[in-house]
């Protein structure tokens, strides 16, 4: 089947293409459905975890694994993706993404025991690895620079808006159905991006591309940022003494020092080192760097905060951020053509200083209160700040290339999103411990308690504020180590939080300082 449009005019002129108009409606359809599929299953597999863990007798190792296996790989392997769209084809890898993701979602939903389900969740994160960078690229080709912003700034809301879908469709199924639903769900949004893909989307590639990978350098990208991956997510749980993780560890740092140097001796390099001459580029791949580190944590430790600290059920939590992502779904078409309007330099500096706002709102409350003059607030700054952010950061990204490296860029761009998140989470994730401990320390030696009671919840504290209060102690003690509790994991939070707003401020301030109108 072949898209009803001159591909040949696509693929010499396509900035030029006659059919480009008639066909950009249909690639948003596919490029929105197929990333909204890929984004979602990054978020409801969370509500299915403890289903998961009580069919399938799986240990807390095995559901680290099942989120983070999904994650591993698509970080690892996204720049692979971007770079097989500009070598083979866009709309055919997207493609060869979608099914992959499809295939790979009928075997989670089927599977019987919790190995097969974390193979079958990495090869999902490869399939999203094709399809997610391949989606932007095919934007990129489909509308010319004016539109351009806009349509991303579609793409964006409306992918955005599957945060919130995700763990409210996941728990409706898991109620009604079975854990298993969350990933056959897939299936018919898989088929039906390829009716349209297939039907309606008109290919492209890099004009001057040879028809040839850069395996060595897709090797070396893949082993890089999979073995600094895969090192801090085992850190986590066995610290760094342990030889595997200190091998992995120095394999990733290896292979990634040795990228340049192949990149730049080959025909066809996976990353073209060129693009890198782009000072633009050069800047927002160092804002996305510190903006997403910010976002990644802060949507690890809230649901913490609200659950254990401020009581919230599970449905609360997920419905907090509601307003945020309400918001960037709103206003993400509108700030999409900001940069059009007013260069890419303002979106790029207000919306981090809003998202630093809320970050340190967010700081502020302490345990109990009401939503709505705690969070509330906080969470309408942070929304705020993302609207204005995301989509002119996307448009800027894939404007700072040129049509034939349109892939790889979206590629790079994406993976310093995923590496930046998952790195953030091991090490500030680490941070929160240590000073949730160190408060703790302090708060009960200011109780009248007795020292083995005391040293029972220290021992604990990795748990943070799930630790176990032991039994022996008297209901009026028993809340004072409770609020002991409390206060630390405040404190711990806080300072993780304000370390993500002094992370937003310093993307504010390289877009203040680098990138020009």
């Amino acid at each position: 089947m072949r898209a009803p449009c001159d591909e040949a005019a696509i693929l010499t002129h396509p900035a030029d293409a006659p059919c480009r108009a008639s066909t950009g409606a249909w690639v948003l359809a596919a490029t929105i459905l197929g990333s909204s599929m890929a984004f979602i299953d990054s978020t409801v597999v969370n509500v299915a975890l403890p289903s998961i863990q009580t069919e399938l007798k799986a240990s807390a190792i095995d559901l680290l694994w099942v989120v983070e296996s999904y994650g591993l790989f698509l970080a690892a392997l996204i720049l692979v993706g971007g770079s097989l769209g500009d070598l083979f084809g866009r709309r055919r890898i997207f493609a060869i993404g979608v099914a992959i993701f499809a295939a790979a979602s009928i075997c989670c939903g089927v599977a019987v025991s919790v190995r097969l389900l974390i193979v079958a969740r990495a090869v999902q994160g490869l399939g999203a690895a094709l399809l997610v960078p391949s989606s932007l690229a095919l934007i990129s080709a489909s509308f010319d620079e004016k539109e351009r912003g806009r349509a991303i700034g579609t793409w964006s809301g409306l992918t955005s808006i599957t945060m919130a879908i995700g763990p409210v469709l996941g728990g409706w199924l898991i109620e009604h159905a079975s854990w298993r639903w969350a990933f056959f769900i897939n299936v018919p949004i898989a088929a039906a991006v390829l009716l349209i893909t297939l039907w309606r989307v008109p290919e492209s590639r890099a004009v001057q591309a040879v028809r040839h990978l850069d395996y060595l350098g897709a090797t070396l990208a893949t082993l890089g940022l999979g073995g600094i991956v895969y090192a801090f997510i085992m850190s986590a749980a066995n610290g760094w003494n342990v030889p595997v993780i200190k091998a992995a560890a120095a394999i990733g740092l290896l292979c990634l020092a040795a990228l340049p140097l192949v990149e730049r001796t080959s025909k066809q390099p996976m990353v073209p080192l060129g693009i890198f001459k782009s000072k633009t580029f050069v800047a927002v791949n160092l804002i996305t760097f510190l903006l997403y580190a910010a976002l990644g944590v802060f949507f690890f430790v809230l649901p913490l905060n609200l659950i254990q600290i401020h009581r919230y059920s599970a449905t609360a939590a997920g419905a907090a951020g509601l307003p945020m992502i309400l918001l960037v779904f709103l206003l993400s078409r509108w700030s999409g053509g900001l940069v059009s309007r007013f260069g890419p330099r303002l979106p790029l500096v207000a919306g981090p200083l809003l998202c630093a706002a809320g970050f340190a709102l967010c700081a502020l409350p302490t345990a109990g209160g009401s939503y709505w003059n705690t969070f509330f607030p906080a969470i309408i700054v942070l929304g705020l700040g993302l609207a204005v952010t995301v989509a002119p950061l996307t448009t800027t990204v894939m404007n700072s290339v040129d049509v034939d490296h349109a892939g790889a860029a979206s590629g790079i761009n994406n993976a310093v999103a995923r590496v930046s998140g998952l790195l953030a989470v091991a090490i500030l994730g680490a941070t929160m411990v240590s000073a949730f401990g160190h408060r703790l320390h302090r708060e009960l030696n200011q109780l009248p308690i007795p020292q083995n009671a005391a040293a029972s919840v220290e021992a604990n504290h990795t748990r943070l504020a799930a630790i176990p209060i032991p039994e022996n102690l008297d209901s009026n003690t028993r809340s004072l180590v409770r609020r002991a509790i409390e206060y630390a994991f405040v404190y711990g939070f806080r300072i993780v939080l304000l370390i993500c707003a002094g992370l937003a401020l310093l993307s504010a301030a390289t877009a203040w300082l680098v990138i020009r109108t």
